[in-house]
């Protein structure tokens, strides 16, 4: 009896274990809490590309990979680049902006 209860215990453990370390990230996919985090920011950077007059005209695309936010598309401008750049980078939990923007 007392053999059966201890294999229980360290099966439930081992679940215990293995649910918590499904929960988590790897270095290619994002966890639940980093996908929503990433999609908070997506959506930020999309709301003052678009409020911003000198942008709003322009096809500019935005992802969020942890942290990291990804522009693509065009803008009429260098200076246009530069400034959705800098908007991107504003916004909290941005940790870099990798700026594929071209001049159309």
């Amino acid at each position: 009896m007392k053999k059966r209860n201890t294999a229980i215990r360290y099966f439930l453990l081992l679940m215990l274990i293995a649910t918590f370390s499904a929960c988590g990230s790897t270095s290619k996919e994002e966890s639940t809490g980093e996908y929503i985090d990433d999609s908070v920011i997506t959506t930020k950077v999309k709301a003052l590309l678009a409020e911003d007059d000198f942008l709003k005209s322009f096809q500019i695309s935005v992802e969020t990979h942890k942290g990291t936010v990804q522009l693509s598309g065009s803008a009429g401008s260098q200076k246009a680049i530069d400034k959705a750049g800098e908007i991107a980078r504003s916004v909290k939990g941005v940790k870099s902006v990798k700026n594929d923007l071209i001049v159309k």
